[in-house]
């Protein structure tokens, strides 16, 4: 979720009579992905010592959890809807601050870590994401839970890059520089996002109140 933002709608009502089973399908499939994801990247980011791996791997464990809120509040209010994106924000904000205090612990302690480990799952990752961004690009449109999943999946694919990257400079140089300019990179980017989820959020909360909407 290290991508994940979300984007400016008016109309999400018109979007809420075509929540179809595919959707929903393809939420489930997307949460196994992810889920099956952050174990493969958290056991392999402990074992090469990778903190970009690590936070990537917590990243899938934020999508999978995305995926799950996005299903419960499907055919909800716009208010329910809001106030998952609001938990969703919060939940990358303390994701964000984590990696950054883990990047620092890691850049006075850490010793260089393993590139090939970093490559290869960095590319299962990146594979793992670019499908459930195809799956996902048709229902790209409508609130902000639609848009920040489908920009989730989207963005996250670009951080997988940025994870095979830093495997080869840390291949090349011997130095764990590279791994933590990819983690420190990962931890502004859910920062910067959770920001705009949250101005998101509220913003629907204000106009659904406005126009009367109910909460439940």
């Amino acid at each position: 979720m290290s991508g994940c933002c979300g984007g400016h709608d008016h109309h999400g009502h018109s979007h809420d009579h075509d929540m179809t089973g595919v959707y929903r399908n393809i939420l489930w499939i997307a949460f196994g992905i992810n889920a099956a994801m952050f174990g493969v990247e958290a056991i392999a980011g402990a074992v090469a010592g990778s903190v970009s791996l690590q936070a990537d791997a917590l990243d899938f464990l934020a999508d999978a959890a995305n995926y799950l809120i996005a299903l419960f509040v499907l055919n909800r209010t716009i208010q329910w809807r809001a106030g998952a994106a609001l938990v969703k924000g919060g939940a990358m904000g303390m994701f964000g601050l984590y990696v950054l205090g883990y990047s620092v612990y890691t850049a006075t302690t850490g010793g260089v870590p393993e590139a090939p480990i970093m490559g290869v799952v960095g590319a299962m990752a990146l594979v793992a994401n670019v499908a459930t961004a195809i799956m996902l690009y048709r229902h790209r449109k409508g609130d902000s839970n639609r848009q920040s999943v489908w920009l989730c999946s989207r963005n996250d694919a670009i951080a997988n890059v940025a994870v095979i990257g830093a495997a080869g400079l840390v291949y090349l140089t011997q130095s764990h520089w590279p791994d933590l300019a990819v983690g420190f990179f990962m931890a502004a980017l859910s920062l910067h996002s959770a920001w705009q989820i949250i101005r998101q959020a509220r913003g629907e909360l204000r106009e659904g109140r406005a126009h009367g909407h109910p909460a439940e």
